[in-house]
C-alpha cells in the first residue's frame, strides 16, 4: 500500500529524501516489517541548539562564551570522541559508564582553557541533566510524518540511537518518539553505530531478519551505509 515518505531502497541511491518526496505516494520496500529510526537530527532536535544550550549553561555558572565559539569547539570535541570509540578494542563498544565519560570528555574539550576543572565539572553535570529533560527537545519538521506513515503501514516502530539511557525519559514524552514501541539507546545495546553488532543487537531484540528492517537517519555513514552493510534497507534524510 502506498504511503508518503518511504521509497524502495533501489531508488534512494544514497541521496536524501527531501520534503517534496515526503508529499508523494511511494511504497515501502517489499517484506519490511519494522521501521527503525535514528533519533537526534531525524525525529527530534535540541531546543535550543547545542551551542546555545552550552552557552546558556556556562553563563549560569558565571562563564560568558559565545555560542559560535562553542559550536566550533563542540564539533572538534565530538570528532575526537568518535575517533576514541573507533580505535577502541572492540571498536564502538559502549556502556552507560562509557557514554558518561564520552560526554564528560566532550564538555572538558569544549571548555578547555576557558574554565577550571571544578567549573567544567559543574557545567558538565548541568548539561547532562539539561539534555535529559523532554523540554530540551522538539520534533523535526518531518519527524511526525515519518512515524505516522510507518504506523499507518502497520509497521513496528523502533528508535535506535547513539544516545544513552536518557533517551528513555525523552522518548516517553516528546513527539513523535512517544509512538515507538521499542527504544534502543546505544548504552543499553552495548554498541554504537556504525558497529555491525549495533544492528545485530536490534535485530535480535525485535526478532526480525535484516531484510525485514528499514533504517531512517540523517547521517550517511552511521545510519545509512552502516545499515546497508548489515543487510538492512535504509533511507537517508536531510538533517532536521
Amino acid at each position: 500500500m502506498p504511503h508518503p515518505l518511504l521509497e524502495p531502497v533501489a531508488r534512494a541511491g544514497g541521496a536524501p529524501v527531501d520534503a517534496e518526496t515526503l508529499s508523494e505516494n511511494v511504497t515501502f520496500p517489499e517484506g519490511v516489517r519494522a521501521a527503525v529510526f535514528d533519533v537526534v537530527g531525524t525525529l527530534i532536535e535540541p531546543s535550543p541548539s547545542v551551542p546555545a544550550a552550552y552557552a546558556l549553561v556556562a553563563k549560569r555558572h558565571g562563564l560568558h562564551v559565545s555560542a559560535d565559539l562553542l559550536a566550533s569547539r563542540f564539533s572538534d570535541a565530538w570528532k575526537r570522541q568518535e575517533r576514541i570509540d573507533a580505535s577502541a578494542r572492540p571498536a564502538h563498544a559502549t556502556s552507560r559508564s562509557r557514554e558518561w565519560e564520552r560526554w564528560r570528555g566532550v564538555v572538558a574539550d569544549v571548555f578547555a582553557g576557558l574554565a577550571d576543572d571544578a567549573m567544567t565539572e559543574r557545567v558538565f553535570e548541568d548539561l547532562w541533566q539539561h539534555f535529559a529533560l523532554p523540554t530540551s527537545w522538539k520534533a523535526t519538521e518531518c519527524g511526525p510524518t515519518l512515524v505516522a506513515a510507518a504506523r499507518a503501514a502497520g509497521l513496528e516502530v523502533a528508535l535506535a540511537s547513539n544516545f544513552d539511557e536518557r533517551l528513555f525519559e525523552v522518548a516517553a514524552v516528546v513527539e513523535p518518539l512517544v509512538h515507538a514501541t521499542h527504544v534502543f539507546p546505544s548504552s543499553e545495546l552495548g554498541w554504537r553505530k556504525p558497529a555491525a553488532a549495533f544492528f545485530q543487537a536490534v535485530e535480535a531484540r525485535l526478532g526480525f531478519q535484516p531484510r525485514e528492517l528499514v533504517m531512517f537517519g540523517d547521517h550517511p555513514e552511521l545510519d545509512v551505509a552502516a545499515a546497508r552493510r548489515a543487510g538492512w534497507h535504509s533511507v537517508l534524510l536531510p538533517a532536521g
